[in-house]
This record gives C-alpha cells, sequence and structure tokens, in this order.
C-alpha cells in the first residue's frame, strides 16, 4: 500500500497536470470505487475547477472550486483518493479509452483525462462537501502528520501507551501514513525493537526515533517513494527508495551494521524484519 513519501510523490507529480484545470465530466466505470455520496461525485463535481492537490497521511486530496449551484450541502469541496493496495492516478492524453482496470475517469478542459485505475478494487475516491469531513469517521481519527509533529508532542503521543512501538506507529489514528516498510526502517535506524512496548522506549530513543522518522520520510520523498509491487508515481515511474532499505524484506540476510542474520516477526499482524542485536 502506498506510503506517506509515494502519496506525497504523486500529488506532487499530479499537481501540475491538474490544479487550476475544470473537470468537464465524471465518468464511473465501477461503483464500488465510489464512497460517500454517489450523487455528489456523479452529479455535482462536473463544472468544479481543481485548485490544489496535495496529501493527509496517506489520502490525496483535490481541493475544488465549484461552479455555484445547489445548497452548500451540495457543493463539493475535495475529491479525496485513497489507493489502498493497488490504486493508480494517472493523466492521458484527449481520447484515451479506458484500460481493463480502469475504476474512474475525470475528463479535464484542456482535452486530457485523469484516470484512476486499481487492479484490486479495493481503492476510493470520496467527494466531500464541506459538511462531510465532520461525518468522515476515518478523517475524524486521523493522527497527526509525522512530518509536522514536534518532538514533545510525538514523546507525548507515546511514551505512555502500552501497545507495542512498531503497532502504534502503524495506527492511523495515532500518527498517519506511516506504513509497514517506513516503520521497520525507522525503528532500525532507531536501534528500537518493533516489538517493545512503547512505555518501554526511553525519552531520549523516542526523541532519537523522531528525527529519523522525518529524515526517512524526506529521504523517500526525495527518491520518488518505494516501488515494491505496484507502485507508480502520476508520470508512471518506480521509486528509488527501495535501493536504500536496510532491512525492509531483508529477512535472512545480514545486518548492514554488525553481521548478524535479520530476524523476522509479525507485529501488529504484519511481517516485521529487525536486527535482534542492534536494535534493543
Amino acid at each position: 500500500m502506498p506510503e506517506l513519501p509515494e502519496v506525497e510523490t504523486i500529488a506532487r507529480g499530479l499537481a501540475p497536470q491538474v490544479e487550476q484545470r475544470t473537470i468537464a465530466a465524471v465518468h464511473i466505470l465501477n461503483d464500488s470505487t465510489v464512497a460517500g455520496r454517489r450523487n455528489l461525485l456523479e452529479h455535482r463535481v462536473a463544472g468544479c475547477v481543481v485548485r490544489r492537490v496535495h496529501r493527509r497521511g496517506k489520502v490525496l486530496l483535490m481541493d475544488l472550486e465549484g461552479a455555484s449551484k445547489g445548497t452548500a450541502a451540495e457543493q463539493p469541496t475535495t475529491l479525496a483518493f485513497h489507493l489502498k493496495m493497488s490504486g493508480r492516478l494517472f493523466v492521458y492524453p484527449q481520447g484515451k479509452p479506458p484500460a481493463t482496470h480502469t475504476r474512474l475517469i475525470f475528463d479535464l478542459s484542456d482535452g486530457s483525462r485523469l484516470f484512476f485505475d486499481d487492479t484490486r478494487k479495493f481503492g476510493y475516491c470520496r467527494a466531500l462537501a464541506e459538511q462531510d469531513f465532520s461525518d468522515w469517521d476515518f478523517w475524524q481519527k486521523l493522527g497527526p502528520e509525522p512530518l509536522d509533529i514536534s518532538e514533545c508532542d510525538f514523546v507525548q503521543l507515546l511514551r505512555d501507551r502500552r501497545t507495542r512501538i512498531k503497532a502504534a506507529l502503524l495506527d492511523q489514528t495515532v500518527i498517519a501514513g506511516i506504513g509497514n516498510i517506513y516503520a521497520d526502517e525507522s525503528l532500525f535506524r532507531a536501534r528500537i525493537r518493533p516489538d517493545t512496548a512503547c512505555n518501554s522506549v526511553p525519552e531520549a530513543k523516542l526523541r532519537t526515533l523522531h528525527g529519523v522518522i522525518q529524515a526517512v520520510l524526506q529521504q523517500a520523498i526525495r527518491e520518488c517513494g518505494s516501488s515494491i509491487r505496484d507502485y507508480r508515481d502520476a508520470h508512471g515511474d518506480a521509486g528509488a527508495f527501495q535501493n536504500s532499505f536496510l532491512v525492509y524484506g531483508k529477512a535472512g540476510e545480514k545486518c548492514t551494521v554488525c553481521g548478524k542474520k535479520l530476524s523476522t516477526a509479525k507485529v501488529a499482524g504484519r511481517t516485521t524484519v529487525f536486527c535482534g542485536k542492534c536494535q534493543k
């Protein structure tokens, strides 16, 4: 599943291709890809201008400015895309026909077409009016952004929790945007065992972890994310951060620091790779 760096990379790639363009038409090719109020997406998004493309956690957002039709509840202000396992957003030239896995098409005013392709059909698009954000439980429960939270707030967020540290990092209600890849890589660099209870991690190590998470995420963004299977950026290119992995996907290989064979375990239901010697 694309994590924060991948979604950030996609947002940055899409921005110059769709911002300030009007959505001329919306074509729904798969009903289950539409979340929330279908009527809002199907009948109210056309005519809106895409003003900004950005991200919150793992969700890609397009801020809309709409034609003045209907009540405030009928005015879409945002398109939210959750890519899940295999969702992709690409802009194609005019006349491009849908592919086998194309679920949504947005025709833009310059003739180009924004496709939402999703092989596994787990991803979704949700059109939201201003009032819908307060009714969207997922949105209301999202934790703080890891690139924005201060060191002090990060320590306070974790130090009294009894849950395992990796489970806390994966919990989007605790902190938004981190998934399996960046949790493993950050915990290794911070020398913290992923199955350690948060309240057992010394505060000095939590402060280190805060800095490491931000450094890892920023490096991954610079390298356009990590391509393992399905992920491609908005131009169809693979990311490069997988070339910098120290532990993720490397169970049984030698630790780059001590030479000990890397271990694997399940934490929060996810395969986890760590060094039993370096991470205490």
